[in-house]
């Protein structure tokens, strides 16, 4: 009798295998980072084409074998279609997909992080505050979740509207971190803090940034 089992989660990195099939890396509330074939994915009329692409979101069915997973079902709740129509929303979200990647373990359950991507995508899309401020917040509050928030830079006075963001972010939950706005002069200073803060923490080049960089 096959083993199946449901996650939900969302695709982080799609890579070809073969001539027709995908290997999916997924991040799942439920069993943390996996690696899960689609076979047939990128043929034509294939039902996994569409759902096994970077950004969506929702369940998957998975066959489990010996040595790896196999997607045998899905049912999407959010393609982010959106995000892939606009080519910098696009790198903002893949930057965020590949800070989780960076973070998460396979198999070492983390929803903290999933919930954190998640939330932060919707807000790229929502545009109610800027894009760059999406992404500070997001640096700062995955550094805040993963437990590596080296703290506000102590060699330079920030104002203390910019230090009580840092505090809002630090205490606030995920489901209410992007209900604000700031000033451009304290966006200024958040985009010091997390840069800073991620020279110190993050030892990896991430190829997205590098693009958004050259915008």
């Amino acid at each position: 009798m096959q083993d199946f089992t449901v996650v939900t989660g969302i695709v982080l990195k799609a890579t070809p295998i073969g001539d027709y099939d995908r290997r999916v890396l997924l991040l799942t509330k439920e069993r943390g980072k996996i690696s899960a074939f689609a076979k047939g994915a990128r043929r034509q009329n294939s039902r996994f084409m569409a759902s096994t692409n970077p950004f969506c979101f929702g369940e998957f069915k998975l066959y489990e074998g010996r040595s790896s997973y196999n997607i045998v079902e899905t049912g999407i709740s959010n393609y982010f279609a959106e995000l892939r129509d606009n080519f910098e929303g696009a790198y903002y979200g893949m930057y965020f997909l590949e800070i989780a990647d960076y973070y998460t373990r396979e198999n070492s359950e983390d929803k903290e992080m999933l919930k954190l991507v998640y939330q932060s995508l919707r807000a790229l899309l929502a545009q109610s505050i800027p894009n760059p401020l999406v992404r500070y917040v997001f640096e700062l509050k995955s550094m805040m979740t993963e437990g590596e928030f080296p703290g506000i830079p102590a060699d330079i006075v920030y104002s203390e509207s910019a230090v009580y963001t840092v505090d809002y972010i630090a205490k606030s939950s995920i489901e209410k971190l992007y209900t604000f706005n700031v000033t451009e002069t304290v966006r200024a200073e958040l985009k010091e803090i997390a840069e800073r803060c991620c020279k110190r923490v993050f030892d990896h080049a991430f190829h997205s940034l590098e693009i958004l960089e050259s915008l």
